[in-house]
């Protein structure tokens, strides 16, 4: 009998750890090209940049202090265009150079409701868009699964890919996430949005607050369930900001029977993804 064969992370959770060394120590020698990632997420966005090698040399990431992203849909525009153009800036300051080429990643199946205003965001920050993927997708460019599900769990929305021999066959999102975890932890203990949301974000904590969070959780999990009936998946593999909450991938695993795990830092994979996706050739 064949022993399901699960995504190993050696190389996956290596260039994370390479992504965060070069946020505060950017690589600055020069690079022929640039490729940038831009992911406008609920609760934190982050631009990525590789070299010419597809290795990280800079980045930034950034949690608004105002929602410029709402349920996977951009709700504040120029906030969001601001922020990913000084962004850029400061990237551009560090490496001495100029980034020219970026992609972007919108939740699955609202291209047509959605996809243009993050495609807009991306180029008025002042990149030539080469890539447009939904975030799971975009996500698997880093991981390589080639055969499960890549789900999503951001600060707005819930999405999913699954990958058969390494072709996605289906994408799906809901708007459950992050954002549901700290309204929960905010009434629970009868503190605002911004401060569980703070609370929410420290490990220190995830232990005391994961039962309070376990029947959100088992929500995700649900939807995420609902999403693979019908499909023949090994293996889940998490990503996105809200499940670096510690026994997440656990309780998702017992509620919905699939093995589920998830790399040491899940909240810079899709925007690192999007990053490994961006060309030198326009797209648009």
């Amino acid at each position: 009998m064949l022993m399901a064969q699960f995504a190993d992370f050696t190389e996956v959770d290596k260039f994370v750890a390479d992504f965060e060394h070069v946020v505060k120590h950017p690589i600055k020698e020069r690079s022929s090209v640039y490729y940038t990632g831009v992911d406008l997420g609920t609760a934190c966005t982050v631009v990525a940049t590789l070299d010419e090698n597809r290795r990280p040399v800079a980045g930034r990431y950034l949690y608004p202090e105002k929602p410029i992203v709402r349920d996977g849909m951009v709700v504040d525009y120029i906030g969001a265009v601001n922020i990913v153009r000084h962004m850029k800036e400061e990237i551009e300051e560090e490496l001495g150079t100029e980034l020219e080429f970026g992609a972007a990643a919108i939740p699955p199946g609202t291209d047509t409701l959605d996809g243009g205003a993050v495609k807009n965001v991306t180029e008025s920050a002042g990149f030539t868009i080469t890539n447009l993927q939904d975030e799971p997708t975009a996500a698997n460019n880093l991981l390589n699964i080639k055969n499960g599900a890549v789900v999503d769990i951001g600060g707005g929305t819930t999405g999913i890919s699954i990958i058969k021999d390494g072709k996605v066959i289906f994408t799906d999102d809901e708007a459950t996430g992050g954002t549901h975890f700290s309204l929960v932890l905010a009434g629970a203990y009868k503190e605002s949005f911004e401060e569980a949301e703070l609370y929410k974000r420290d490990p220190k904590n995830h232990e005391e607050i994961f039962p309070v969070l376990r029947p959100t959780v088992q929500k995700v999990a649900q939807i995420i369930k609902d999403m693979v009936q019908g499909y023949d998946v090994d293996e889940l593999v998490l990503v996105g900001g809200s499940c670096c909450l510690k026994g997440i991938e656990k309780e998702i695993e017992s509620w919905t029977g699939i093995p589920t795990h998830k790399p040491q830092n899940p909240l810079f994979i899709t925007p690192l993804g999007i990053a490994l996706s961006c060309t030198d050739q326009p797209k648009f």
